[in-house]
Order: C-alpha cells, then structure tokens, then sequence
C-alpha cells in the first residue's frame, strides 16, 4: 500500500501541482507585462519620430524665410495706391498670413508703415507691397539698393508695358483683373543682423497670392534654388476673376539676374 501524510495525500512532492499553477500566472502576468512595455515603448518612439519630424520641417520652413523660432517679425506694410495711409484690403490678408506663418513658429510681429526707416535690427523683415504709384517707398529702397536687375515699368496707357516687371530683358506683363506677377527676394543687407523678404506684386492680389503659395509649398520652391540664404523668384497668379489668389504658380529663379550677379 501507499503511504499517505497525515492528510491522506498520496506520498511525493508536496504541492506541485499548486506551484505549477503559479508558474503558468506568472508567467501570464509576465507576458503581459512586457507586451504593455513594448507598447508603451514602441508609442513613445512614434511620439519622439513624429515630433522631431515637426521640429525639422519648422526649422526648413523657417531657414527658407529667414525666421528663427521665437524670433521676431517686422512687418512692413504699403499702401493702397495713390492712397497714402490707407492699407489695401488684400495686403492686410497678406499681413494675416504672415502673422500665421509667424505664429507657426513662435514668433512674435509687429507692424509698421511704408514711412519705417533704418535697420530690421535683429527682427526678420517683411516688407509688403510694389514701388509704384507710393504703394511702398521702401519697397523702392529696397529695391533700387539691391536688386539692380529688377526694374518696375510706371503706369502706363492700356496696351503697354504699363507695371510690367523687367528681369534679365524678359518683361512679364500685367493684365488686370486675369494675371500679375510678384517678385520675392530674401538678402541680408551688409551690417545688417537678420534677412529682409520682399514680396512686390504688381497688384496687391499678387502679393496676397505669392504670400498664400509661398507658406505652402516653400519646399517645393527651396528645392529649385542653389540656396535658400539669398534668393529672388517670381510668382505668377491666373485665372483671378475665377480663382481669386489661390491659382499662383513658381514661374522661375531669377536670383543671379535681379542682384546683378556676374
């Protein structure tokens, strides 16, 4: 016969039956415990990628408009033409998207009139609106100081090459109320700290447009130019009584030409 304990269970091991039943929680719990950490991990990482994705699209989107992140961005706004003091409606929307395109940066504005003399100081500058008519006299400054290769035709009769934007010998006309053109130029200024964009349409729709177009496909553009430091481009917009400012296209890089390079 079998000997059994004082309990009558059969003589053996004590109690391996209920240790193997631990194992198997434990080793359950362990499982668990390890597919909840690997999760964990494996977000945390995805959460690191995708932020420091945002963080290095920031920083390009900021390097190709000369801004730094928690910068400052001076915005220097024209008139309406042959309307001194009074902004056109549509350069005022030129100044929203400009504050947003600050704002995505974590950067402050502040905003002054065409009459702004002197330096940008440490603060990227904005300056909005063409030099014709008095839309903006510093645009003309601008202008005439750096980019000796881009000459605004005056207003003209109907027909002519009234506003026409000249570049390299090749002119690019304005048709009111179809199609305009806009120059944007990034140079620093020798002595100066920080960069100056200057967006000059021949229409207050084309600085709006190239504004627009600009803080959206900035990458597309950067990618066609030898660098993003010092640049001049032309946007064209089309189809206005249509499409208002939102058909605007990169025509192409006229950096060399405009600062009269070579």
């Amino acid at each position: 016969m079998r000997k059994t304990d004082g309990g009558g269970r059969a003589g053996g091991v004590p109690g391996r039956t209920g240790m193997g039943e631990r194992d198997v929680v434990l080793s359950v719990l362990a499982n668990v415990s390890i597919g909840l950490l690997t999760s964990v991990l494996g977000g945390c990482l995805v959460w690191l990628w995708e932020r420091g994705k945002h963080t290095r699209t920031l920083n390009r989107k900021g390097a190709f408009f000369g801004v730094r992140p928690g910068g400052t961005c001076l915005i220097v706004l024209g008139n309406k033409h042959d309307a001194p003091g009074a902004a056109h409606h549509r350069d005022v929307r030129a100044t929203v998207e400009l504050a947003m395109l600050a704002g995505e940066l974590g950067c402050t504005v502040t905003v002054e009139s065409d009459d702004f003399r002197g330096s940008n100081g440490d603060h990227t500058e904005f300056c909005v609106g063409g030099p014709l008519g008095g839309a903006n006299a510093r645009t003309a400054g601008h202008l005439s100081a750096h980019l000796p290769g881009v000459t605004f035709h005056p207003y003209g009769p109907e027909g002519d090459d009234s506003v026409a934007i000249e570049v390299a010998g090749q002119r690019y006309r304005f048709d009111p109320g179809n199609q305009s053109y806009a120059v944007v130029a990034k140079f620093t200024p020798q002595g100066f700290r920080r960069p100056i964009i200057l967006v000059c349409g021949q229409s207050a729709v084309a600085n709006q447009a190239a504004i627009h177009f600009l803080r959206r496909e900035y990458a597309q553009v950067a990618a066609r130019l030898a660098t993003v430091e010092r640049y001049c481009v032309l946007i064209k917009v089309s189809g206005i009584t249509t499409y208002d400012y939102h058909r605007a296209e990169f025509v192409g890089d006229v950096t060399g030409a405009a600062f009269g390079d070579g």
